[in-house]
């Protein structure tokens, strides 16, 4: 194997470039829209098309595939949209970089150079790998862990890329390595260009959720689609709402593209033609989407948030400028996932009068069924949906969800699905059912570990089969000093105050970390900044919250983007994959949080 002692650094013979380098970006999760490939490949000029596909719930996925045939474990869908997509980029030049190889990266290369053959496309395929830690000489993760997985860096792509690689497969990387590990091969930047890197790995987090960059997922979506699309769900009018081959009045995002330069600035835009918009807006919300404090650490650098500084460039363009830099941390985060236990639900529809007493009712009658053999956990949450004098059944209605989870698939099986049914006729009024429950399901656990990055086999192997090991960063010698709370701007005068919710002058991102979730909330005006720098509190934040009121929260302020984050730990449990909680991504609490109402100046409503 071939040492190299900097990853990032050029070739000699390879002319340093200036013109900026256009990466877009085709997938932001197993399961994206399909046909992005395609659009991405010929809606306009690309020099690298990245593919995200790899989440915490995707790794579980995938390892529960290799149980079931060791030469799967990854993304098949990517293979599908190479059919067409690999002749094209081909003629036109385009790399593709993806972590599409999920747990056998290897496996999908090897697939990817026979799809090739097929099609007739003459391309250099190689891949990265050394994440997989799950068998590792030395660890011991326990017998139930599915996954164990290193988040690698840009480091190995671009090595990749540096030796003629014209497809890149990666296993488990850092989603901002499909773009830092392009763009430093490109710049021929070195592992202590931090600025330039951090740079990189901003632009990278904004690409990797794909149309969450270009209005999707979007806190103020009206103003980018039609009137009448935003009343009715749907209509005919044109407008910016219009995708390319989307169907006219149809919300159809494009996805994003950022045009990278040689110090490390950036351009986030997107295709001609394509639906929704790139504001500095969007890309605020996609900024701070499942991030914590200010340090934003990463395998080949450690980005700090609280420089970043987005400008509007032209109609569907925001250029992100300012980003510091500093050393990568000594560790690398590893991602665990393993099938926690078995777990059943069952939701009982209560309509009309009495829904306290018909909640209480079905309750107790369910405890008493499984006093014999009570699952491990039981948990009970009355969602009061109903409306008085409903003109519609459904409104009038509310939901009393049962959870249960244990260790044995009997004990959340036939006795709480039986139990349940068996009530049908000697339950509250108008007892039913949402579904038939079912026999329970497996759940996953996701937990984080880190190892030493120095001790983790990040290996590029490129297109002639040499396998070049690839050294960690160098990393900060010490503990950085903590980052100081930025200065916040003088609060608003006294004014005349109106009750009203949050969401009419702030807009908020929420997701998940594990079992952390964050809520980024952001302003688009300096006096709805100084407003809510002030008001929305850690304390305040908690009261707006009930669900979080006992549980760690943390408020980071980042002034340049007008803009708090909030981190809650704990609230997801074990993760998504283990369902803890109704929205087990937390994808909607932002939108709870706008929709809450707190006394708001007048001069800014």
């Amino acid at each position: 194997m071939t040492d190299s002692s900097s990853p990032l650094r050029t070739s000699p013979s390879s002319p340093l470039r200036t013109r900026p380098l256009r990466i877009g970006n085709a997938s932001g999760f197993y399961g994206d829209r399909f046909d992005a490939f395609r659009e991405m490949l010929t809606g306009g000029p690309l020099d690298v098309l990245t593919g995200d596909y790899l989440a915490e719930l995707t790794l579980l996925i995938l390892g529960r595939d290799r149980l079931k045939d060791p030469s799967r474990g990854y993304a098949k869908t990517f293979l599908g949209q190479l059919e067409e997509g690999l002749g094209l980029a081909a003629d036109r030049g385009v790399k593709i970089v993806t972590n599409a190889g999920g747990l056998n990266p290897g496996g999908l290369a090897e697939a990817i150079r026979a799809l090739a053959r097929r099609v007739g496309a003459d391309v250099r395929v190689a891949h990265v790998e050394g994440d997989d830690l799950l068998h590792e000489p030395g660890r011991d993760w326990g017998p139930e862990v599915l996954t164990a997985n290193a988040y690698l860096g840009g480091a190995g792509i671009a090595a990749c890329l540096r030796a003629g690689a014209d497809v890149v497969v990666t296993g488990r990387v850092t989603d901002a390595a499909l773009v830092t590990g392009p763009a430093a091969a490109h710049f021929g930047w070195l592992a202590e260009d931090l600025d330039r890197l951090a740079g990189a790995v901003v632009a990278g987090h904004v690409l990797e959720c794909g149309t969450q960059a270009t209005g999707g997922n979007y806190s103020f979506f009206t103003e980018h689609i039609t009137d009448d699309v935003a009343r009715e769900g749907g209509g005919r009018g044109g407008g910016r709402a219009a995708g390319e081959g989307g169907g006219q009045g149809v919300f159809r995002p494009g996805f994003p593209i950022a045009e990278i330069h040689p110090d490390g600035s950036a351009v986030i835009t997107k295709h001609p033609g394509t639906g929704g918009a790139v504001t500095v807006g969007t890309v605020t919300a996609q900024l701070l989407y499942e991030t914590g404090g200010p340090r934003y650490l990463g395998p080949d650098v450690t980005a700090r948030l609280d420089t970043v500084r987005l400008t509007d460039d032209g109609p569907d363009r925001v250029r992100i400028s300012g980003v510091r830099g500093e050393a990568p941390p000594p560790s690398l985060k590893v991602g665990l996932t393993r099938v926690g236990g078995w777990r059943n639900e069952v939701v009982f529809v209560l309509t009309g009068l009495d829904i306290e007493a018909k909640a209480r009712l079905a309750r107790a009658q369910m405890e008493d069924a499984l006093a014999a053999r009570r699952p491990a956990e039981v948990r009970w949450t009355l969602a009061r949906t109903d409306h008085a004098d409903a003109d519609v059944q459904e409104e009038a209605s509310a939901f009393l969800r049962l959870t249960v989870r244990d260790p044995d698939p009997e004990a959340v099986g036939r006795a709480v699905s039986g139990a349940a049914v068996e009530l049908a006729l000697a339950g509250y009024p108008g007892f039913h059912l949402t579904a038939p429950p079912g026999p329970g399901s497996p759940y996953g656990v996701f937990e984080a570990a880190s190892v030493d990055a120095y001790a983790v086999r990040h290996t590029a192997v490129l297109p002639d089969g040499t396998r070049l090991r690839v050294p960690a960063a160098p990393a900060a010698a010490e503990e950085p000093l903590p980052v100081e709370p930025p200065a916040l701007p003088a609060p608003l005068p006294p004014g005349p105050v109106r009750r009203a919710p949050l969401g009419l002058v702030a807009g908020a991102r929420s997701g998940d970390k594990g079992g952390s979730a964050n809520v980024g909330v952001w302003v688009r005006s300096d006096a709805a900044w100084r407003w809510l720098a002030h008001e929305l509190t850690g304390s305040r934040f908690r009261q707006l919250l009930p669900e979080v009121a006992r549980l760690p929260v943390a408020r980071h302020a980042y002034p340049g983007l007008r803009a708090l984050n909030f981190t809650i730990d704990g609230l997801l449990g074990a993760g998504v994959a283990s369902q803890a909680r109704f929205d087990p991504q937390a994808k909607a609490l932002g939108e709870w949080l706008r929709s809450r109402h707190l006394d708001i100046p007048e001069v800014l409503l």
